[in-house]
């Protein structure tokens, strides 16, 4: 069987083939339930004005009521905006457990959430279904782990599953077709003083997905508060069209047009080190005008620099201006910063949350061709 299309459902009619994939987040780092859910969001700014709009179920192993969760926010504003297409289901009880404190209340939680989920994968309803914590659930022993691999094996062909995590069984992992794992670094932030500093770097998949996450959860915070939870997206290296962010950040700024600012700098290109052009460096530096200045402003308590970290890997702007823009921030300001670089710059020392994606599977692998505007 040749597959000719790959990855989140677009905007195309029934009748063009489109093949979802399984996708694993897991590893001790942050961003894991971020990702799922910024790839939700470009799922659905795909679907939007499509023949087959996408529909999403977030399911939430061991996310009882009776506790807040960090996505419980993000999750508000996807479902305020979207109350049609997003579906959620939270099972487990609130309290955190080990193997050795496992009750009977857990099994049926746990087997109760799974059985919705074989619902759901049969049904076809669904272009999207977001297993929260299904890793930990099979690493417990709560589930049968054949008839999990079965179903997922077995679900629709247009259907993409993520499954989220730690702890993920290998038999899991031999399915799915991608896998990035969220790997976590600690530094100075703490003992500088400083918080709100967020790094998302790597290989792997899900660094801008977890930023755009991080952003929803500001919208979601902050969602009863007129213009309270303002986010800015300033996007470098990006200068053209067709990026795998863009239907997102079109469904945030449409759901929440006095909430979404956005910005980006570039050409419409892939600089490489050593042909760096004469126009890289004015728009790196007019990006990181837009972003000083943003930051500087207080007026913003959410923002993304998305390709931040190899615009100054490839020497396009100079470390020490933007070390001290962090270092001046204002406290309630969180800074998010995304992309890959060969050479940490000093910035990295003032995260309190630093994820490396380390890339262990992608579909490429197999010979199935990346899509514009879904994998680069």
């Amino acid at each position: 069987m040749t597959r000719t299309g790959i990855g989140i459902k677009t905007a195309q009619g029934r009748n063009e083939r489109v093949v979802g994939q399984i996708h694993v987040y897991n590893g001790a780092g942050k961003g894991k339930s971020q990702a799922a859910l910024g790839v939700v969001l470009r799922s659905i700014g795909l679907g939007i004005g499509s023949s087959w709009p996408t529909r999403v179920l977030l399911l939430r192993f061991l996310k009882g009521p009776g506790r807040i969760y960090a996505e419980d926010a993000a999750i508000e504003a996807l479902q305020r905006a979207f109350p049609h297409l997003v579906d959620q289901v939270r099972t487990g009880r609130a309290e955190f457990f080990g193997a050795d404190e496992i009750t009977k209340f857990d099994r049926q939680e746990a087997q109760r959430g799974w059985d919705i989920a074989k619902g759901a994968i049969a049904s076809g309803l669904y272009s999207v279904i977001v297993l929260d914590e299904l890793n930990p659930v099979l690493d417990l022993g709560l589930l049968p782990m054949d008839d999990v691999v079965q179903s997922l094996k077995g679900k629709p062909e247009h259907l993409e599953i993520i499954a989220t995590g730690r702890g993920t069984p290998q038999q899991l992992l031999e399915i799915t077709d991608l896998h990035s794992e969220m790997k976590p670094y600690s530094h100075r932030a703490e003992e500088l003083g400083i918080e709100g500093i967020e790094i998302y770097t790597g290989d792997g998949k899900g660094k801008s997905t977890s930023a755009l996450g991080k952003a929803l959860q500001a919208i979601g915070r902050g969602i009863s508060e007129d213009q309270s939870h303002r986010v800015l997206i300033m996007q470098w290296l990006k200068g053209g069209r067709g990026y795998t962010e863009d239907a997102a950040i079109s469904a945030m700024q449409q759901s929440y047009p006095s909430l979404v600012d956005h910005q980006r700098c570039g050409r419409d290109a892939i600089v490489w080190r050593g042909q760096q052009q004469e126009l890289d460096y004015v728009e790196a530096e007019r990006g990181w005008e837009v972003a000083r200045a943003a930051i500087a402003s207080g007026l913003y308590k959410t923002i993304i620099l998305d390709e931040l970290n190899p615009t100054v890997d490839l020497e396009l702007l100079p470390e020490e201006p933007i070390m001290q823009a962090f270092l001046r921030k204002p406290r309630d300001t969180e800074i998010i910063v995304t992309g890959r670089c060969k050479n940490p710059p000093a910035y990295f020392d003032l995260a309190s949350i630093h994820s490396e994606m380390v890339c262990h599977k992608h579909y490429a692998e197999k010979g199935i061709d990346l899509k514009r505007g879904v994998d680069f």
